[in-house]
């Protein structure tokens, strides 16, 4: 059995791409990195040195041109500002709507695509790392159980029941996700979380605030704040 990992070089897809390893072998896995024209396009040499890592084939995608028209503050073309506080406090402002950084139907746009490469490399499993804390008051609807649910029986019914998914972490928060991921000796110091995308962490936006406590509740230091000598 073959998997494909849709793999950005974050906590998430990092933890899922170990997990993928750990059950099929890296021989029948496959990462699949994606380019949407993000503010962090730093990402994708973590993810290049994180499959290098783990001895997987790397594939990657540029579908910069479908995001062309959504203004997220995640697209490097927005002039809207990242926002610099934690994801509850964003909600707040946003009154049960998606967070400034959410793009319209990514992980919709993410899935259907590696539906596409999974049933064209005879992989019948895809991987992805959407967790609970980012469907938490519909900060990210894209990520939720429900959501996944919806996608993995388009996927399975429109692939001719050859290929569906697995969310692993769809009901654990990031420190769960951590968690699995030490067990899993996770090269954590090579991946990239922060949506800033400059050369350290800023330590302040949304995703960087959620990795920090997710590492802190586990009792260690984030290995890449260490690496940066940022704690």
């Amino acid at each position: 059995m073959k998997a494909l990992v849709l793999f950005s070089g974050g906590v998430d897809s990092s933890t899922c791409l170990a997990l993928a390893v750990e059950k099929y072998g890296s021989e029948n896995v496959i990462a699949l990195s994606i380019s949407y024209g993000q503010k962090h396009e730093r990402e994708i040499e973590s993810a290049e040195a994180i499959a290098k890592h783990y001895n997987v084939k790397l594939m990657y995608i540029n579908l910069a041109k479908l995001f062309l028209y959504s203004d997220s503050s995640l697209l490097s073309h927005s002039d809207k500002e990242i926002p610099h506080e934690e994801y509850a406090a964003q909600l707040e402002k946003t009154h049960g709507t998606p967070v400034s950084t959410y793009v319209p139907f990514r992980n919709g746009l993410f899935l259907a695509t590696a539906a596409n490469i999974a049933i064209s490399k005879g992989c019948e499993v895809i991987y992805y790392g959407a967790h609970s804390d980012d469907a938490a008051g519909n900060a990210y609807p894209d990520c939720s159980d429900v959501f996944n649910d919806a996608m993995n029986k388009a996927i399975y019914e429109g692939s001719g029941r050859s290929v569906h998914i697995e969310a692993p972490f769809v009901n654990l928060n990031k420190a769960g996700i951590v968690r699995e991921g030490l067990r899993l000796k996770v090269p954590y110091e090579y991946s990239w979380s922060c949506y800033e995308g400059d050369e350290k962490p800023c330590c302040k936006c949304g995703t960087c605030l959620d990795r920090i406590k997710a590492f802190k509740e586990n009792g260690v230091d984030d290995p890449l704040l260490v690496k940066y000598k940022l704690v």
